[in-house]
């Protein structure tokens, strides 16, 4: 449901720019890479994105207008890419035990917890935390702007704070709900997502200044579109993904 959520607002956004994105190809090959990243199959993740970028270029022939193709090829691609892609890590994380071994402990409360419930969850705690932090400590102590060009609210007091708050989180994650996680896991995920966190925000903003729009949509009431409350989640969850699987959980 987020891929298709996020893949539809995006194809909107396009179109607030003048695009016209193919849609339909870009919202099937999104949902297709979610399945490919539930089943593990790697060899289809390729294969649907060579799909897509042959299906994209042929349609694009038969457009009665060839103004912008360049444009409209690679705004489709990308919206996949952007959303579809990163955010089937998601989907990786709550499926990387059956690419390791199944595996449920419990937490110091004598709670059981499964693995993969745990790691689909991390990304969504330390974000949201950096996040809320970065908002409040900036807001509070904020005087340094961090990327005014895009973002002339963001400052580097708000990303300070929120790094050593995601550092914080992740310790405290790791005591509650995931044992894998070292000391120095905890620290170094605190400062991988408190930098690419705000870099996941700040690149969605681009894109919405480029379009001069405030929202992406107003699918949640009082808080934007879905790529607006997701959009740093993007980017930390596929980094998030590949430290567990390479360096953290065996």
């Amino acid at each position: 449901m987020g891929i298709f959520l996020g893949v539809y607002e995006f194809c909107d956004i396009l179109r607030e720019r003048g695009l016209t994105p193919y849609k339909s190809l870009a919202i099937i090959s999104s949902l297709v890479l979610g399945l490919n990243a539930y089943f593990q199959s790697h060899l289809f993740t390729i294969i649907t994105i060579t799909s897509l970028v042959i299906a994209v270029a042929c349609a694009e022939l038969f457009r009665p207008k060839k103004e912008q193709a360049i444009f409209h090829l690679s705004g489709t691609v990308f919206g996949v890419i952007y959303v579809g892609w990163l955010f089937s890590h998601l989907i990786l994380l709550m499926q990387m035990p059956k690419v390791l071994e199944a595996l449920s402990y419990k937490n110091i409360f004598g709670i059981e917890i499964r693995l993969g419930t745990s790691l689909a969850l991390l990304p969504f705690v330390l974000t949201w935390i950096n996040d809320a932090t970065a908002f409040f400590v900036g807001r509070k102590f904020g005087k340094r702007k961090f990327f005014p060009s895009v973002s002339p609210k963001k400052t580097w007091e708000g990303v300070i704070g929120g790094v050593f708050a995601t550092i914080a989180a992740a310790f405290i994650y790791h005591y509650l709900y995931a044992s894998y996680l070292s000391w120095f896991d905890c620290v170094t995920l605190g400062i991988i997502v408190g930098i690419i966190a705000p870099t996941g925000d700040l690149v969605e903003s681009m894109i919405k200044r480029d379009v001069q729009i405030k929202d992406a949509s107003n699918i949640i009431p009082g808080h934007g579109g879905f790529l607006d409350r997701f959009d740093s989640l993007l980017f930390t969850a596929p980094l998030i993904y590949y430290y567990l699987r390479f360096f953290a959980v065996r």
